[in-house]
């Protein structure tokens, strides 16, 4: 049983771990409006921009003059997979979730005779990846040192990611990230970026018949590259978002637990002390009755 010091020193350290969660909450709020701002406001020009380039896209067809990010490169034996996920942790299962389904499409992919090649953006993914998907990695992206994610960010990934398109390195691309819903709740969403996936893009009813100057090709060849900045921008500021709710959520739990476990040990303590009081009353009523 311990004693009454180590119950003391217990539930002071405990208090001390509640202090720090609770800030942590209160700092997660705080950046949590911004970022949700920020992916909130991201949306609608994400939508329009997928919508234009499917109603492009539909007009184009799969016809060799289609731009290559449109057609793919015609085969899908290599795939890139791009996971998202944070620099930091203690934001509960945000970065487990996402890297668990990255790791169940690497594997349905490798069960399919698939080539698999895996580019990290975020340390805890990587870090979730590199014991079974270590072999995979063809880079890593450190954000570490980024305070707000600007579009700058995700034009650098995109560079990337289309150079290794451009040298014939991959033939699919899939990003990795969370939709942000709101505190409680983010889903783990996967996107193919490459070739353009705009099937399931809603082009309206419009039935107005345009007219393009240049034409689709290329105008599509120019708005092609600037979609997967886009979608990566947009995956960046929804994690951002999804990050700072998850943290805030694990945050409260964590002192919630903190506060339960500080009563349960006070109750103990005072239990004990109780013990000891009663012991040494015993003692002294006893020496006493011997006199």
């Amino acid at each position: 049983m311990p004693s009454l010091k180590d119950l003391k020193t217990r539930i002071e350290s405990v208090k001390s771990t509640r202090k720090i969660t609770k800030a942590m909450q209160m700092v997660a709020a705080a950046k949590l409006r911004r970022a949700q701002e920020a992916a909130e406001a991201s949306r609608p020009y994400a939508e329009r921009f997928n919508a234009v380039m499917a109603k492009l896209a539909a007009s184009v067809g799969d016809s060799e003059s289609a731009p290559k990010l449109l057609r793919g490169t015609g085969d899908d034996m290599v795939h890139l997979l791009v996971v998202m996920t944070a620099e930091r942790g203690l934001c509960g299962g945000f970065n487990g979730n996402i890297a668990k389904l990255a790791r169940a499409e690497a594997e349905k992919l490798k069960a399919a005779g698939k080539t698999v090649k895996i580019l990290t953006v975020g340390k805890k993914g990587r870090d979730a990846l590199k014991r079974d998907l270590s072999d995979h990695f063809v880079h890593h992206v450190d954000m570490s040192g980024v305070k707000n994610t600007g579009y700058g960010d995700a034009q650098s990934i995109a560079a990337d990611i289309l150079d290794r398109f451009d040298a014939g390195e991959f033939d699919v691309a899939k990003i990795f990230y969370s939709k942000f819903e709101n505190v409680v709740t983010q889903i783990p969403t996967m996107q193919q970026i490459i070739p353009a996936d705009v099937s399931g893009e809603d082009v309206g009813d419009d039935d107005t018949f345009y007219d393009f100057e240049p034409d689709e090709q290329a105008i599509l060849a120019q708005l092609l590259p600037r979609g997967v900045a886009t979608a990566i921008f947009s995956a960046l500021l929804e994690n951002g978002a999804s990050e700072q709710g998850a943290r805030m959520s694990a945050m409260d739990n964590a002192t919630r637990n903190a506060g339960d476990m500080i009563d349960k040990l006070t109750i103990q303590f005072n239990r004990s002390r109780q013990a000891v009081i009663t012991n040494e009353l015993i003692e002294i009523i006893s020496g006493a009755e011997a006199l």
